[in-house]
């Protein structure tokens, strides 16, 4: 078939790459100037004038992206270079926290799930924690697991973490949460977040690790993504903005040009435009999903992190969760970057906080800084009993994205999954 593909983010460029190899003519269409959307490569200038590429948002993957794993060697990104993989560690700066030892995981042959000893080490080590802490954490996990990893629709992450004690919230539970779902705890899904735990610690092997980018985020996927189509005869066009889809015969039209199938790989307020005046109950659903900024401050000195990645201790004052030493994932020396998930959007107090956080928790003065991006849509909520957008807009018409309905949070890997489910479905 002849297949259009709306957006050349993650999922336009999952979803294409896919359709290639199952045979269909493909062109991409991407209204910016550079693939890869809300994942993307920016420019950006270091105090002494060196010209850096960062990305849009400080990204982490985990090891249970095996979707994504696998479509970056597809196109010729070999992840074992391309990421840093470390056990989870959410260590703070004065050596409290818990960090997971690397075990070779036992796996259960009949019903293919993990025992995560890694999992149990790192709680009875975990620093600073007493035994009511770790004996909260375990009783609360096992009958998480004794529960199938389920739980009412209306549950929130903080409903679930209720008998846990506070030092195990404020550690674990509410960093994980905001680094998966992108969602404060209090209004986070329990249903998704527990989807999550269970993805990487019971049925991935290496699920729980970190896999810290060593590349910018347009040379860990798309761009590469870009060179494959084009070398297969694909047709990709930056700086192109789709005004319009009709219907057209038994296809549609895309500004007046025919194809069989089309696949709304863009954004959800995008795709919202496109099929308002064909799918109207589809448009506006994926209008009214509410959403989260994601604010990433890059900051330069003369410095160098314990590790390439720590976790902060986050406040209304104290707003970043997590620092990465990107000197130490390839990057300039001295390069940090401090992300702040579900943030506000004053850019100026957010920098000038993270600047005097980064002074009172990791002990830098002077640093400068050199950009702050803010994706004030960077996902969407991700609340309980929330209606997604289902993958049919239309007969011959698809969407693909982390926002369309299914189990995961607005995520690469969700992204990644549902434009492969698209491909297959054309």
């Amino acid at each position: 078939m002849n297949l259009a593909v709306v957006g050349g983010g993650w999922a336009g460029m999952a979803c294409a790459v896919e359709a290639v190899r199952a045979g269909h003519a493909v062109s991409v269409f991407e209204a910016a100037r550079n693939w890869g959307g809300r994942a993307r490569a920016v420019a950006a200038t270091l105090p002494d004038g060196r010209e850096v590429l960062l990305d849009n948002g400080q990204h982490i993957l985990i090891g249970a992206y095996t979707a994504s794993l696998d479509l970056m060697a597809r196109v010729g990104v070999d992840p074992r270079e391309a990421l840093q993989r470390v056990p989870l560690n959410l260590r703070f700066p004065d050596g409290t926290g818990l960090s997971l030892p690397r075990l070779a995981p036992w796996i259960d042959h009949a019903t293919r799930r993990i025992a995560p000893l890694d999992v149990l080490a790192g709680v009875l080590g975990a620093r600073g924690w007493s035994w009511q802490d770790k004996l909260s954490l375990l009783k609360t996990a096992t009958r998480w697991q004794r529960q199938g990893f389920v739980c009412a629709d209306h549950e929130t992450v903080a409903d679930l973490s209720a008998p846990l004690t506070p030092r195990v919230q404020a550690e674990l539970t509410e960093p994980l949460c905001v680094s998966a779902l992108n969602t404060p705890a209090a209004q986070a899904s329990g249903k998704v977040f527990l989807r999550v735990l269970d993805e990487a610690l019971f049925r991935t092997p290496g699920g729980s690790e970190l896999l810290l980018p060593r590349v910018d985020l347009g040379a860990l996927f798309p761009q590469a993504a870009d060179r494959w189509l084009q070398g297969r005869g694909a047709r990709t066009e930056l700086g192109r903005r789709v005004r319009s889809i009709e219907p057209a015969g038994h296809g549609w039209q895309v500004d007046g040009e025919a194809f069989d199938r089309v696949v709304l790989a863009c954004s959800p307020w995008e795709a919202a435009r496109l099929s308002a005046g064909i799918a109207a109950s589809w448009s506006a659903t994926a209008d009214a999903l509410a959403h989260e900024a994601i604010t990433t401050i890059y900051l330069h000195g003369d410095v160098r992190l314990p590790a390439p990645f720590l976790a902060l201790r986050s406040a209304p004052r104290t707003p970043a969760q997590f620092a990465f030493d990107r000197g130490q994932l390839g990057g300039p020396r001295g390069l940090l970057a401090f992300v702040i998930s579900a943030s506000g959007d004053d850019r100026e107090l957010l920098q000038q906080q993270v600047i005097a956080q980064a002074r009172e928790q990791l002990g830098l003065d002077r640093l400068a800084p050199v950009l702050t991006v803010m994706e004030r849509r960077a996902t969407f909520a991700c609340t309980p009993g929330l209606v997604r957008p289902p993958m049919q807009v239309a007969p011959r018409l698809l969407a693909c994205g982390d926002y369309i309905e299914g189990a995961y949070p607005g995520t690469i890997e969700g992204a990644v999954r549902s434009a492969i489910v698209a491909a297959a479905s054309l």
